[in-house]
C-alpha cells in the first residue's frame, strides 16, 4: 500500500502541479490511513470498504483533530482512491460519495492598525538583520503574500519600478500584487544597504536571507514574528498568517472589492475571502442602524 501511495503522489505532483506542502500534508494523511488499515490487519486495498474509511475518520476526530484536517484527510483518501479506479489497481471506488465532514468556519486572527504600526515598529535597528525584518513585515502585510510564497521569492519576483511583486501560490498559479510607497522604501533600503551584506553565491537569486546567506526557511520567520510580537507588547497568539490576514481585513473595512482581495490573496474560491467579511462586524452594524429603516 505504501507502495502505491508514492506512485499516486508522484502523479499528483506531476498533474497537478501542488505545492511541496500539500504533498506533505496528503503523503502524512495518506500513511496516516494506511497504518490504521493495518492495525485491523487490511492488507490490499481492494478489501478497503466505506464503513473503514468512516471509521478512521472517527478514529481522528476521537483523537481531538480539527475538522478542518479531517476534512483535508479525507480529500487525500478519496483523491488517492479515485487515481487508484481510473488506473484499474482496485475493481471500485469506494469513496466517491463520501460527504465531507462539516467544517465550522472560524474567523481569521488579525492585528488593529495600531498593532501592525507596533510590530513593524519593534525592529528598530539598521543592521542588516533588523532591515531585512523590517522589509519581511512590510511586505507580508503590504501583499497578504503567504509566508511559503515569501521565503520563495526571487529578485525577478520583485517589479520594483511598478511596485509589485510576481509570486507562485498554490497549484502553481502566478499573480502580480502592489504594495505601497511604504513598503517600497523599505524593501529598498534592505536590497540597498543589508542584502549585499548577507550575500552568498549559494543563493544570489533568493530575496532574503539569513546571517550565513542561505534562504530564509518558513520556520524562521515563524520565529521572528514570535519574538517581535513580544516586543511591541502584543498579546495575540499571531504568526505570519496573522499579517496575510489583517492585508485582507483592513483593505475590506477600508471599501476595497471583495473579488480584487481574492485575486491578491490567490483565493481559487471566493467563498474563502468572504471569511473577511465577517470580521469587521461594527462597520456593518453602524450602517444597518444608520439607514435601515428600523435600525
Amino acid at each position: 500500500m505504501n507502495e502505491n501511495i508514492t506512485i499516486f503522489l508522484d502523479y499528483i505532483s506531476f498533474e497537478l502541479g501542488l505545492s511541496m506542502n500539500t504533498l506533505e500534508a496528503y503523503e502524512q494523511d495518506l500513511v496516516s490511513f494506511v497504518n490504521f488499515l493495518s492495525s485491523k490487519s487490511i492488507k490490499s486495498l481492494n478489501d478497503v470498504s466505506r464503513d473503514d474509511v468512516l471509521d478512521y475518520l472517527l478514529s481522528q476526530r476521537e483523537k481531538g483533530m480539527k475538522d478542518t484536517t479531517i476534512s483535508r484527510r479525507l480529500v487525500a483518501i478519496r483523491l488517492f482512491f479515485s487515481y487508484l479506479a481510473k488506473n484499474n489497481m482496485i475493481s471500485n471506488n469506494i469513496t466517491d460519495i463520501m460527504d465531507f465532514p462539516k467544517i465550522a468556519r472560524v474567523l481569521p486572527d488579525f492585528l488593529t492598525l495600531d498593532e501592525v504600526e507596533r510590530l513593524i515598529n519593534a525592529v528598530s535597528g539598521d543592521d542588516a538583520l533588523s532591515l531585512r525584518d523590517k522589509a519581511i513585515f512590510e511586505l507580508i502585510y503590504s501583499t497578504g503574500l503567504r509566508v511559503s510564497e515569501l521565503v520563495n521569492l526571487k529578485l525577478d519576483n520583485i517589479l520594483s519600478e511598478d511596485c509589485c511583486v510576481r509570486c507562485i501560490g498554490k497549484g502553481s498559479k502566478e499573480r502580480i500584487v502592489p504594495y505601497g510607497e511604504k513598503a517600497r522604501a523599505i524593501l529598498q533600503n534592505y536590497m540597498e544597504n543589508a542584502r549585499p551584506k548577507l550575500l552568498k553565491d549559494s543563493s544570489k537569486s533568493y530575496v532574503f536571507l539569513t546571517r550565513t546567506g542561505r534562504p530564509l526557511s518558513r520556520q524562521r520567520i515563524w520565529q521572528l514574528i514570535k519574538h517581535y510580537a513580544l516586543q511591541a507588547d502584543i498579546r495575540k497568539n499571531i504568526s505570519p498568517h496573522t499579517l496575510r490576514h489583517s492585508f485582507a481585513s483592513h483593505l475590506l473595512s477600508q471599501g476595497g472589492d471583495l473579488r480584487v482581495i481574492q485575486e491578491m490573496l490567490g483565493h481559487a474560491d471566493i467563498s474563502t475571502t468572504q471569511i473577511y467579511t465577517h470580521v469587521d462586524t461594527n462597520k456593518f452594524k453602524n450602517a444597518h442602524a444608520a439607514f435601515h429603516v428600523r435600525g
